[in-house]
């Protein structure tokens, strides 16, 4: 699946988030922002999703790049990911991942972090398989 189709480069895909979930009091720091590895944690669960539906089966995360956080989350937040392959490999597949955040206090939606996240797909002693592809051969 490439890129999701969007009617305002401001808003979301035009797609149903691959994970939603609240910002809860113990994911905050000090300061009331949730923690940047907490998002990051979510950003690697919702990236999942469709690695998983691809290699139709195990995968593992083996790199985050180019995070980038926009804007802090807050405490009571509605958090949702939006999460697309950008690329699939021999082994690998590399999937781009959008958060947004819905503010609680007046509903606001606003894109707070962005990033791309490679899975590489694994047999069930945790050793790199090749991609299924789309026909049963080997995508690159």
């Amino acid at each position: 699946m490439s890129e999701p189709d969007r009617a305002d480069p401001d808003s979301p895909p035009a797609v149903a988030p691959a994970l939603r979930t609240l910002a809860m009091p113990a994911d905050a720091n000090p300061n009331g922002d949730i923690f940047g590895g907490w998002v990051m944690a979510q950003m690697d669960l919702a990236g999942s999703v469709p690695a998983t539906e691809r290699a139709r089966g195990r995968i593992a995360t083996v790199a985050m790049d180019a995070v980038r956080f926009h804007k802090p989350v807050f405490i009571g937040d509605l958090v949702s990911m939006y999460a697309w392959i950008d690329r699939v490999g021999s082994s690998s597949i590399t999937v781009k991942v959008e958060t947004w955040a819905t503010r609680r206090t007046d509903a606001t939606l606003v894109r707070v972090t962005e990033g791309t996240l490679v899975y590489v797909a694994i047999d069930s002693n945790g050793h790199k398989r090749p991609v299924p592809a789309r026909d049963g051969g080997v995508e690159v």
